[in-house]
């Protein structure tokens, strides 16, 4: 390979050296490429043009191949998608790798390309970045840490401060796809029809919904999925929400797959998915610009209550019962991003 006499991730990739400068050059400036990575500096210059938008993430998934995306181009969209919500549209993206001895190169190779990839079809640039490697048995093989800057298009942007009762309770697209697709990779299920991710960018059709209406928040149900975000949102608002769990998309794959295994489609994790809450009077508005931007599936599934003592999320069933949407109290699937 041109970036080592190496097959796999050894110390000295991370020891500052000319194994290490190899490394840096020849796969991760080759493949983000960029002016300011070709710099070699300690870190970029951006020069905004108004406020900006900030967010940090890391990243660890097993596997790290899934259907329908991996941990390198699910590193880019989770920290692009995360500026979305904020109502930014992404301008650059720092990354850091921590790689494990014994990480087989080709694979390192492999998930850099589809970051690489990723970065490009968001329009974002990966501006500056960081290696370090860990012995042996205490890395996982790799992990991935990126941080993004955006360019705010809205003022005051959205937020769960700006949440009032009555607003319209809007999704973008059918729920529950990356975490069961995660899991039926792990476990090795053959699933009909095979399920895949909806890893993917949302900054486009969010952006979108953020410039033709009046969005109050907007939330990727990620870890924990859209009933752990209800439940934030409500702590957050002090009001309680009422949902109709019929109204709520979800794929039959997905139904069937999380009935079997005694999992809540509710509280299975996204990452190509939204939350927006927009005043009732707009939620046709809301969805038609969903529709327009891709988001067929998009649907208005309940709406903010007045304010409570004690803000709860509700959701009711198709036969009119009703229960409480509460925080997990431990992992319903472990390492699913």
């Amino acid at each position: 390979m041109p970036f080592s006499d190496y097959e796999r991730v050894v110390l000295a990739h991370g020891g500052g050296g000319r194994v290490m400068q190899r490394l840096i050059r020849d796969l991760f400036v080759a493949a983000f490429g960029g002016a300011a990575l070709e710099r070699g500096h300690d870190g970029a210059v951006l020069r905004p043009r108004g406020p900006i938008a900030v967010t940090t993430d890391a990243f660890t998934v097993s596997p790290r191949t899934f259907p329908g995306g991996d941990l390198g181009s699910l590193a880019v969209h989770g920290t692009v998608n995360d500026l979305a919500m904020c109502g930014a549209r992404p301008l650059a993206l720092t990354a850091s790798f921590i790689l494990e001895e014994g990480l087989e190169l080709r694979e390192l190779a492999t998930l850099v390309e589809h970051m690489a990839a990723a970065a490009r079809s968001c329009g974002v640039e990966v501006v500056t970045g960081d290696t370090k490697v860990v012995e042996r048995g205490k890395g996982d093989g790799v992990f991935i840490t990126t941080t993004g800057v955006g360019e705010l298009l809205v003022d005051p942007p959205p937020g769960p401060e700006r949440l009032a009762p009555g607003d319209a309770i809007v999704v973008s697209g059918p729920i529950g796809e990356h975490g069961v697709a995660v899991l039926a990779a792990r476990e090795g299920l053959s699933l009909e029809p095979p399920l895949v991710s909806d890893a993917g960018p949302v900054h486009a059709a969010a952006l979108a919904l953020v410039e033709a209406c009046e969005v109050h928040c907007l939330r990727d149900p990620t870890r924990g999925g859209l009933a752990s975000v209800l439940a934030e949102l409500a702590t957050a608002s002090g009001s309680s929400m009422h949902i109709r769990e019929a109204d709520v998309p979800v794929r039959p794959a997905v139904a069937d797959t999380c009935e079997l295994l005694g999992l809540d489609p509710l509280y299975v994790a996204c990452e190509g998915r939204f939350v927006a809450f927009v005043p009732a009077a707009q939620v046709d508005d809301a969805l038609a610009c969903l529709r327009r931007s891709g988001c067929e599936q998009a649907a208005h599934i309940g709406a903010l209550g007045p304010a409570s003592a004690d803000p709860l999320v509700f959701a009711e069933s198709a036969l009119g019962g009703r229960r409480i949407l509460d925080l997990l109290s431990s992992e319903q699937l472990p390492r699913i991003c």
